[in-house]
């Protein structure tokens, strides 16, 4: 992106496929998320070293969120200081990678939730990962120095996961978004509730940004958070009406009709966003279970 700021951007940005940053100012270097695994991990940070000499020490390492696909392949990025919100930081060991690796080695023997599984997770290996947590936490807000730059950590969570986080350079007019924008794709509120990530894609929109890097997909400006609050906003008024009618939220999303947005990938997706909505209407304060949820979702992707 130019003047020391980078993005690392794996296509297609589907389940898994995360995006990365690297921020550089002389010596000084922050690096926004790790990826899935150690392979995926080790080939970016090559890639960063032969791209920004100084990329070959990370002094700071921001996980914007608890997902694996962000924060798995920390323990390669040695010496640096982990930085992550409270709630992250507490999430990040509920689904360890041995837990991941477990699953996709179960999943042949699970039918066509097993199935859908390897779809979404079969292309990584999560075998032999150690998780490397944070050692430094933080809420509400913090901001870093990278040499003479600032970047302002905000916490939004929760939404799509308890303690979400953007990486904002007011300066350099450009945001890392962590998973709070899924370019081009089905965003999915593990944790919800959907009322905050609205809100959260407002405090975006109020920012004097130009370049969003997304948690996944590919660079975006303002217009693509706008397109998701509209996405948000319209989930939210028709999961209200057929939440009255008493429709589960598997029967919700196979009769709801998406097509502004029909070209968006994952759309099974919705239906864990239609869950998310029901949840907050109905005041449940459990979270949703993972399992079930995944079994929801292959049987939308089945049709």
């Amino acid at each position: 992106m130019g003047d020391g700021l980078y993005a690392y951007l794996q296509p297609d940005g589907g389940w898994g496929w995360s995006n990365s940053g690297l921020i550089v100012d002389g010596e000084s270097t922050l690096l926004v998320d790790t990826l899935y695994d150690l392979k995926l991990t080790e080939q970016m940070l090559g890639e960063m070293r032969l791209a920004v000499p100084a990329a070959a020490r990370i002094d700071t390492l921001l996980n914007t969120h608890a997902n694996g696909d962000h924060c798995y392949g920390n323990s390669l990025v040695q010496g640096a200081r982990i930085v992550a919100s409270e709630r992250t930081a507490a999430e990040m060991p509920e689904l360890p990678p041995a837990a991941m690796a477990a699953l996709v080695k179960q999943a042949p023997e699970m039918g066509a939730l097993g199935a859908f599984f390897l779809s979404c997770f079969g292309a990584f290996d999560f075998e032999g990962i150690e998780l490397a947590l944070p050692d430094e936490t933080f809420s509400g807000e913090l901001t870093l120095r990278v040499g003479s730059r600032e970047v302002r950590l905000i916490e939004v969570g929760p939404a799509h996961t308890r303690g979400d986080t953007l990486a904002l350079l007011e300066r350099e007019r450009v945001l890392f978004s962590g998973d709070i924008l899924f370019n081009e794709a089905h965003p999915i509120a593990w944790a919800g509730p959907v009322s905050n990530w609205i809100a959260a894609c407002e405090r975006i929109l109020a920012m004097d940004i130009e370049v969003i890097v997304p948690g996944h997909g590919p660079l975006a400006e303002k217009g693509a958070v706008r397109e998701l609050k509209a996405y948000f906003e319209y989930l939210y008024e028709q999961a209200r009406a057929r939440h009255a009618e008493g429709m589960s939220a598997l029967q919700a999303a196979r009769s709801m009709s998406l097509d502004r947005w029909a070209d968006w990938s994952e759309s099974e997706r919705l239906v864990v966003n239609i869950a998310s909505i029901y949840a907050e209407l109905s005041g449940a304060s459990a979270p949703l279970n993972p399992l079930e949820a995944f079994q929801w979702m292959a049987e939308l992707a089945a049709g």
